[in-house]
This record gives C-alpha cells, sequence and structure tokens, in this order.
C-alpha cells in the first residue's frame, strides 16, 4: 500500500511539463467532406476532428472540441460570478408533479422526453429547470433579507427535437448555462436583468462573436420581457430586421414594422379602384391573392386577406393586405388562442367558400393590420365566384387596428421610419423577465418588512455553449478551414515541427514550449513524421490562432516562422523572441 500524505510540487508540475504532443492526441481529421453536413460549422468540425455523431441530434465531444467548450464554459462561470451569481447544481431527471403545478407539462408537446420510473411515476428529463429552481427558492427563501439572489449552473439537457441539424446548433442533448434572479420587486428584477445583459454582452465580446442583442417573444418561458442574443450566419434558422439608422433590432417573431404604401409597394391599378363605389367582380375558380391578382393584373397590395378564426370568445376575421402575412404570434397576444376555422364551419359562419370571404357585408369582430388603414382594396365578395372591388377601410368596414403582419426587410422601422434589413442569425443566448409565472404557483414566496408575505420576482437567462462554438465556427473560416477566435481556442498557440525526429528542432520547439507555458498559453505540438504538406493542411483545418513553423533551413539562419492564421500574414523571427511576440498578438505584452 502507498501512502501519501501532503503535496508534492514534483507531481503538481507534470502536466505542466509534458507537452501536448499532436501524435499522442486523438484529432481524426477526415479529407473530404461528410455527405451529410451542410451548415459550415457542421463540415468543419467533422473534418477537422472535433465531434463525431452518435445519432440524429446526438454529438461526442473529441478532445478539441471539448477543449473549446472547457474555455467557454470558464468564460461562462467567470462573467456569472463577477455579477454575484452563485453556481449549483440541479438534476437532469424531474418528477412530473412540479411541471404539472405551473400547467407546462400538458403545455409542452413531443418535444419534451417523459419516462415512469420503476415506481409508475411520471418523470422527464429537464429541458429548462424554471420548475426546479422555483421549487428549491419556495423551500429555502422565507424573508426579504435573504434577497436578491442569483443563482446558476451549467448543465445537460434534453430536447426531442423534431428536425435536428446543423451538426451542434440544433441538437437533442446539449449543454445550457441557465441563470436565475430573485427579487423583491420589479426594481429588483430590472437590476438584475441588466446586470445579466452587459455580463451578456462582454460573454460574447470575449467569445470573439459578432452579435446583436434584439427584442424577442417570451413564447413557452412566459414573462413579460425577453432579449435574445444572435449571432449573424447564413446557417441561422431565425430572422431579424435590423434598423441601422436608430439601432432598433427585433426577431421577427416581435419584430414591429410599416409596410410600404400601395404606391411604394407598386401597385398596378389595371382594375380601377374608385373609392367609395364597390363593384362585384367575376372570379371563378380564383380563391387565392395570387390567383386573383394574376385574374384581374392588379397587384397584391391591392388586396385584402380576410382569414375566418375561431377564439375563446366565438368566430372573428383577421386582415391583412394581400402581400402581407399574417403574424399568428401577435395576434395570439391580442385575442388569445385561436385556430384557423374548418371549411365547414366557414360555409355555416359566413354562407361561402374559402377564397371569397370578404370584411365588408357582415357583422363579424375584424382585427385589421394598420398597412390597411389607408387606400382602396379589393377582397371577397361573401358569395361564390365574386371579389369585390372598391372597398374602404371604415367606410365599409370597421375594425380593431394592430400590427399584426410578418415584418421584413423593406419595411420602414416603427421608430424612426428608416428601412429595415433582414438578417438569418443564430441564436445563442436569451434573457427573460419571467416575473411570478413561476413562484405564484409553486408558492415561491417571501415575508416583507412588515411580515406580509410577497410573491418573489424572478429572471431567467440562458446560454448555449455549443451554439457559441458554431457561430464562432461559421463566423470564422476559410477555405482552409477554421480561424478560432483568441478567447475560445483549443490551444492558443500550435507548433509545428517540419521533421519530428529532428534533435534540433525538437529541442528548441521544447524551449519555446515551456517559454510559453509559463506565460498560461495553451500550446499543441505538432511531432509527428509527416510530410511538411500534411501538418500545415491539419494546422490551418484545426484553426489554433497562431502557428510557430520551426524548419530546418530557416533554423540555420537562427530563426523560426510566425504565422497569424486568420490573417496568414507571416514573419521570421528568432527562436526567443516568440514568447514575446505571442503575448503582443493576444494582448498581453
Amino acid at each position: 500500500m502507498i501512502k501519501y500524505d501532503g503535496f508534492d510540487p514534483e507531481i503538481q508540475d507534470i502536466n505542466e511539463r509534458q507537452p501536448m504532443k499532436f501524435s499522442q492526441l486523438f484529432i481524426p481529421t477526415l479529407r473530404e467532406t461528410p455527405a451529410e453536413a451542410e451548415a459550415v460549422s457542421h463540415i468543419l468540425m467533422l473534418r477537422a476532428g472535433y465531434v463525431r455523431q452518435l445519432a440524429a441530434g446526438l454529438y461526442i465531444y473529441l478532445p478539441l472540441a471539448w477543449r473549446v467548450m472547457k474555455r467557454i464554459n470558464a468564460i461562462l462561470k467567470e462573467e456569472m460570478d463577477a455579477i454575484g451569481a452563485q453556481e449549483i447544481s440541479m438534476p437532469g431527471l424531474h418528477p412530473a408533479e412540479i411541471w404539472e403545478k405551473t400547467g407546462r407539462w400538458t403545455e409542452i408537446g413531443d418535444e419534451m422526453f417523459r419516462l415512469k420510473d420503476r415506481g409508475g411515476r411520471d418523470m422527464c428529463l429537464g429541458m429548462t429547470h424554471e420548475e426546479i429552481i422555483t421549487w428549491l427558492a419556495s423551500t429555502e427563501i422565507r424573508s426579504y433579507r435573504d434577497l436578491p439572489q442569483m443563482w446558476y449552473q451549467i448543465q445537460t439537457k434534453f430536447r426531442d427535437e423534431a428536425r435536428p441539424k446543423s451538426g451542434i446548433l440544433r441538437t437533442r442533448e446539449f449543454i445550457m448555462k441557465d441563470s436565475y434572479s430573485f427579487d423583491r420587486d420589479e426594481k429588483g428584477l430590472e437590476e438584475s436583468y441588466q446586470k445579466h445583459a452587459e455580463a451578456y454582452l462582454r460573454i460574447f465580446q470575449r467569445c470573439g462573436l459578432a452579435f446583436y442583442q434584439v427584442e424577442s417573444d417570451p413564447g413557452m418561458m412566459g414573462g413579460a420581457t425577453a432579449h435574445e442574443f444572435m449571432a449573424p450566419s447564413p446557417a441561422g434558422e431565425d430572422t431579424i430586421v435590423i434598423c441601422d439608422k436608430c439601432g432598433y433590432a427585433a426577431n421577427v417573431e416581435l419584430a414591429l414594422s410599416i409596410p410600404p404604401s400601395q404606391k411604394d409597394a407598386g401597385a398596378r391599378r389595371a382594375v380601377p379602384l374608385q373609392e367609395g363605389q364597390l363593384e362585384d367582380i367575376s372570379t371563378p375558380d380564383k380563391r387565392t391573392v395570387a390567383e386573383v391578382s394574376a385574374f384581374l393584373e392588379a397587384d397584391p397590395s391591392c388586396f385584402i386577406k380576410s382569414l375566418l378564426l375561431i377564439g375563446a370568445d366565438g368566430p372573428f376575421l383577421a386582415l391583412v393586405r394581400g402581400d402581407q402575412e399574417l403574424h399568428e404570434k401577435k395576434l395570439q397576444r391580442i385575442v388569445g388562442s385561436f385556430r384557423p376555422a374548418q371549411k365547414d364551419e366557414i360555409k355555416d359562419i359566413l354562407g361561402v367558400e374559402a377564397g371569397f370571404i370578404g370584411p365588408h357585408n357582415n357583422k363579424l369582430k375584424k382585427i385589421a393590420d394598420i398597412s390597411l388603414k389607408e387606400g382602396t382594396y379589393i377582397s371577397g365578395a361573401n358569395r361564390e365566384g365574386f371579389h369585390t372591388k372598391g372597398i374602404k377601410p371604415g367606410t365599409h368596414f370597421d375594425a380593431e387596428w394592430h400590427d399584426v403582419h410578418v415584418a421584413r426587410g423593406g419595411d420602414g422601422c416603427s421608430r424612426c421610419g428608416a428601412v429595415l434589413r433582414e438578417e438569418n442569425v443564430i441564436e445563442i443566448g436569451n434573457i427573460f423577465k419571467l416575473g411570478t409565472k413561476y413562484s405564484q404557483p409553486l408558492r415561491a414566496v417571501y415575508l416583507d418588512e412588515n411580515g406580509v408575505e410577497k410573491t418573489i420576482i424572478m429572471g431567467s437567462y440562458g446560454i448555449g455553449p455549443a451554439r457559441i462554438a458554431a457561430a464562432a465556427v461559421e463566423q470564422n473560416n476559410d477555405k482552409d478551414g477554421i480561424i478560432w477566435p483568441l478567447g475560445i481556442a483549443p490551444f492558443d498557440v500550435e507548433i509545428v515541427v517540419l521533421a519530428g525526429d529532428d534533435k534540433e528542432l525538437a529541442e528548441t520547439a521544447g524551449r519555446i514550449y515551456r517559454g510559453l507555458q509559463d506565460e498560461h498559453f495553451e500550446v499543441l505540438m505538432d511531432d509527428r513524421n509527416e510530410r511538411p504538406g500534411v501538418k500545415f493542411k491539419d494546422a490551418d483545418l484545426l484553426g489554433v490562432p497562431c502557428q510557430i513553423i520551426i524548419g530546418k533551413k530557416a533554423l540555420k539562419e537562427g530563426l523560426v516562422e510566425f504565422k497569424i492564421r486568420k490573417t496568414k500574414q507571416t514573419e521570421r523571427i528568432a527562436p526567443s523572441d516568440v514568447v514575446a511576440r505571442v503575448k503582443q498578438l493576444y494582448g498581453k505584452a
């Protein structure tokens, strides 16, 4: 038996003295592009040996990828700690009854993994932890003196994605940093919210990402206010609209905009639309805006789409201009839950088939988009095979006016009127003001200074480390491979020894390695007995920000080559100058 009684600095230093050698690491690079990969980040992370796919939406993070994840997580922890958040760890397996108390057990559909334990108890795999953290607060927080609190974790989540795709961007098992704030009142929540927003700005800057903070829809999270942090990328599945003049930016799920007028939209007046004069026009078998506009040679902006919907209070019409689309989430925030009317319901309620519905000559409640306030229009005549021209809003029908169209590039900014532009983005983080959505049903309360029981006010804040990694690759790559940002690369420097069996080159590489390690840089040494071309290709594919190339010819002149991966700029410097040059690159000089 070996008994160990104390600290041995020699053992402590073993890992620091041993170079991270390419020949000893598991880095299974590929020369060919995998057939199943489409997103740039997916292709390059497979080719560079960062990840491997186990099944749809399930990925193994190989050593290089895990080093990236650890660096991202270190940044997350530093910035969360800096705002006073405290790290905890919560289970990934949850009892159903907690989710039932908030109603989300039934509200959330097939994306939740559900199971039963051996006792027949309903359980789920946690896709998020609002219920669990609120249960914890309800059992532990008693007094106003216990508040505020901010707790966070970096934990695995599970979501049964219908369409897992784009590599680690959309998966069924993923790691998330989720944090939660607990405050006495709305003022406290605002302070916690702003602390997180500012921390997120620092996190994404340190991770080297271009990003936007945009207004967003709280969605299934609930609450009053939400913002998302979006990284621009062609691979992004979300779309935002941006005003470059005033800075307004929002997810299209929430964005407000001013559509172009009929004139600016290019309305063609082949069919005269005389205000106040209604005229029915025969449009046999023409039902959709596209069909009727082509038949009448009139621009889609001349039409009103009339959609019969069934809400909690009965049927109503939703009206949007023919060149616009109805935004169902915007409408839902106005009227609550609704559904489209079925064919037989349309016939029973309006006496006409879908495709010939109009806003006039009926007494149904109408929710109309703001783009219809001005102009004269064509819409269904409320009789089979006919449409009516000359419809004037406010004259021929009354309505409640709201922004219920889908915002898009080319619309006017709702704040300053400038033209909006669209951009595809990857969601990398989100922040929500939850209010009492979870604390109320789960009885998370405290006693104030007067002994009065009050409900805790909450916030929820999430970041996806894997999405940060994927977004970084999407934004930083070239034809040769990945170009990692300085803060999250698997290694800071790669030393490429062009003749791995040459003693002089190896000794020079060792001295440079130790010098860099003394300054706390992470260094990869390519010591393989491979052709220089192979090593160069692998170095560029892996994307380490800085390469030190040691070859016989340059070393005879007392020099090595210093290469910046991003710019491919190279310079020849003395081995003794390498550490100072790397420190300069990383802003540590």
